[in-house]
């Protein structure tokens, strides 16, 4: 992703998004954000990022935030099983069918571990807790497959806002689970959008080291 067009990111203004933000501004890339709100529009602004007011869950918004130079859209945008309007389907799908109308090159969502047939990868009072979430969550991955975008499907193990620990992996096989720090997966996140092997793929990212059990798994080497 050399040229001058823009990475387009939906959920910059916290969790992995925030953290995507500081990798992509760190290889000079320019990007654009949508938030819903003003809260954290200055911070961005600061980084040098191009901020679009907007709701993802609102087409014309999203359509309207899409309307030229968009290279690859990255989505880490969803919510928690106590929200209303969650954007997990309904948002990433819109961006999703507004990525087909501009013509993106590529499309990058952040997901669940237990989504799609990673769901054997969670316990049951996992699955209890978040069942309606990663129900959701297949639904986006099943219309971003389905849409006919270049795309990268990354499931995240759980989340903890800590400092990169440069252990996160990459892997193909849906029976593994984990932790992992938010700052470990955005790194991943970048390296998919410059990586052509990551090109149609849905790959679970945990922290070798913090896995849960010790099973033997094939790393996918984005290289």
């Amino acid at each position: 992703m050399t040229n001058p067009s823009y990475i387009f990111l939906a959920g910059a203004s916290r969790g992995v998004g925030r953290e995507i933000v500081h990798c992509l501004t760190q290889q000079q890339l320019k990007v654009k954000a949508l938030l819903r709100s003003e809260a954290t529009r200055a911070d961005l602004e600061a980084l040098g990022i191009e901020v679009v007011l907007g709701d993802a869950l609102r087409v014309s918004d999203v359509e309207n935030a899409m309307l030229e130079g968009i290279a690859a859209v990255i989505s880490t945008i969803g919510g928690l099983p106590k929200d209303g309007d969650r954007a997990d389907y309904l948002g990433n799908k819109n961006l999703i069918d507004a990525a087909v109308k501009a013509g993106v090159q590529k499309f990058i969502l952040v997901s669940s571990i237990g989504s799609g047939d990673s769901v054997q990868a969670l316990p049951p009072q996992a699955l209890a807790t978040l069942g309606s979430v990663l129900a959701e969550k297949e639904k986006a991955e099943q219309h971003l497959i389905n849409s006919g975008l270049t795309y990268t499907i990354i499931r995240p193990g759980g989340l903890k806002s800590e400092p990169a620990t440069g252990n996160g992996v990459l892997t193909e096989d849906p029976r593994i689970a984990g932790t992992i720090h938010r700052a470990d997966v955005a790194q991943l996140v970048c390296r998919c959008l410059n990586s052509e092997k990551a090109n149609n793929k849905i790959l679970s990212a945990v922290d070798r080291q913090m896995m849960y059990g010790q099973p033997d798994f094939v790393e996918f080497n984005l290289s």
